[in-house]
């Protein structure tokens, strides 16, 4: 075959025996006025090759090698409307090539020199390849209406005496730690703002002199104590709620020292990079709630290496104390595929929570060999039935439940929380803005059905939630039980206009008080009837 056998096919030519289509490419070495668009690329009549119908447009794009979609591998190569190619496999291909035993099939190759090659439709080379089915495809996320990020300013700031008036609005009781925390907080973010404002007097003309007085406040992290149910995890949510920053909660039970199974140190930090929509510097200012922190005691009488223990208290301090760490950008690990970037942990504010499940042994032991000498001895019991024995909680008790003194050192304020008693736990059922009754009077309201709790019927969920030893958390488990007939019967029947929660219910003596639309009271006596 010669160059000679390669002929210009004349406008308005039709002949049966050539059918191009658009996706065909006549390859001549020396055509003048080529033009014609490449496959997979742009064209006035097709401006998005590979989204032609809103069917595949609701869909990622796949990578045909890795299988990562768009939002992960980045933008693809469309090789043909079905078949793509994210960057990163594309250049692994050509380096493979290029470094391989073919002398010919870099980049620089010539197309035109190899033989037998008159005309190539590139849609003939992805018949074999009929593309990802979109029952295997990421659906597209609808875009979110990006907030605009609050400037922190000492002004925007609350009071503590007002962050605690807040809390009071969504959590009962705990009075000592709400106003611990809400000092802290203050604290903490005036030490953000002046270190902000230092910078700016730092880098303006004429006043570093007086941009360092020389004195630099310390970062005042937090240890919360707490038995479990008592609201520690909920205090965090409210806060950083009601201050409009970032936070990050994660569990210390799945932190394992670099190299070993299970997320690394930094993750944490990284889940708050995630928090702030990847934006670095409200990042630095927000919160990281660590829960399960007695989950890292040192444990006693270990043979092998403490990987879930002491060595991730030592691995933590430096990111307590304030470091550059460097986190993946929209991953939770180092070896993903992701950009990386570096994070300044000084600002961003430290929260510690655990239940201690035995440390009211240490504190009892401590408590019973203090009082244990001479005529006015106390008993050995007294302590015993004591509930709010971790309110007299030392840093040396600590010490002897397994946390290591530097760690320790980094969470500078320590506080206990109350276990709940049966009245806050009435008082956690309706005072609260987010009260479990008033959510579901709310999902009742739906069906147009009013929905109301005697007190009696209150205090019997309470003393129930008591029984079962987990705080606030029984409380939900209590009401599904007795709400799920109710629930799922009033959607069956219009008529219903209002439903009454009873003791005798709550208890299973008896059932609810059911009125009916235009009708009075009557009392549902099917309950008792069957007994």
């Amino acid at each position: 075959m010669n160059n000679d056998e390669f002929k210009e096919v004349p406008q308005g030519t039709e002949d049966n025996d050539i059918n191009m289509s658009e996706n065909d490419t006549i390859i001549t070495p020396d055509m003048p006025g080529n033009d014609m668009p490449e496959p997979g690329m742009p064209t006035p009549d097709n401006p998005d090759p590979g989204h032609d119908n809103d069917e595949k447009s609701d869909f990622e794009d796949i990578c045909y090698i890795c299988r990562r979609p768009e939002s992960v591998a980045g933008k693809m190569i469309h090789i043909q409307p079905n078949l793509c190619i994210c960057n990163d496999c594309m250049q692994k291909t050509f380096d493979s090539m290029s470094n391989g035993n073919f002398p010919n099939m870099g980049m620089n190759m010539d197309i035109s020199k190899m033989p037998n090659i008159s005309m190539i439709n590139l849609s003939d080379l992805t018949d074999g390849f009929p593309g990802i089915p979109n029952s295997q495809k990421v659906k597209k996320k609808k875009p979110k209406e990006k907030k605009q990020a609050p400037v922190l300013d000492i002004h925007s700031i609350p009071a503590p005496h007002k962050i605690k008036a807040s809390l009071d609005d969504y959590v009962v009781g705990q009075e000592q730690a709400k106003k611990v925390m809400s000092v802290a907080v203050y604290n903490h973010y005036k030490r953000v703002m002046s270190d902000i404002e230092r910078e700016k007097n730092a880098d303006s003309k004429g006043n570093a002199a007086q941009a360092d007085d020389g004195v630099e406040i310390e970062k005042s992290n937090m240890l919360m104590i707490g038995p479990t149910g008592s609201g520690k995890t909920y205090l965090v949510k409210t806060l950083a709620k009601l201050l409009d920053v970032p936070l990050a909660i994660t569990d210390a039970t799945s932190l394992t020292e670099a190299g070993y199974i299970g997320d690394d140190i930094e993750s944490v930090v990284s889940k708050l990079l995630a928090a702030a929509d990847n934006d670095v510097e409200r990042a630095e200012h927000g919160i990281i709630f660590i829960d399960e922190i007695d989950k890292l005691a040192k444990k006693r009488n270990a043979n092998q290496r403490d990987v879930s223990g002491e060595s991730v208290q030592q691995g933590m301090l430096k990111l307590l104390e304030g470091a550059e760490v460097e986190v993946p950008v929209g991953a939770s690990s180092k070896n993903a595929m992701v950009p990386m970037t570096t994070v300044d942990t000084r600002n961003i504010l430290f929260i510690c929570g655990g239940a201690f499940p035995e440390l009211e042994e240490i504190i009892k032991e401590r408590l019973n060999k203090e009082a244990s000498i001479g005529f006015k001895a106390d008993l050995k019991d007294k302590y015993d039935d004591d509930e709010n024995l971790l309110m007299q909680v030392t840093v040396d008790d600590v010490r002897k439940f397994g946390m290591i003194p530097e760690f320790i050192g980094r969470l500078p304020i320590m506080f206990s929380l109350q276990a709940l008693t049966e009245d806050m736990l009435v008082r956690i059922l309706k005072e609260p803005k987010n009260a479990i009754i008033k959510q579901y009077q709310k999902l009742l309201a739906m069906d147009e059905v009013k929905l109301e709790f005697d007190d009696d019927a209150l205090y019997s969920i309470a003393k129930k939630a008591k029984e079962k030893k987990v705080g606030a958390r029984a409380l939900r488990a209590i009401i599904e039980d007795f709400m799920l007939d109710i629930m799922y019967e009033i959607p069956k029947d219009d008529n219903i206009g209002a439903v009454r929660i009873t003791k005798d219910y709550v208890e299973k003596k008896g059932g609810p008080v059911i009125t009916m639309r235009g009708t009075p009271e009557l009392a549902d006596t099917s309950a008792s009837e069957s007994k």
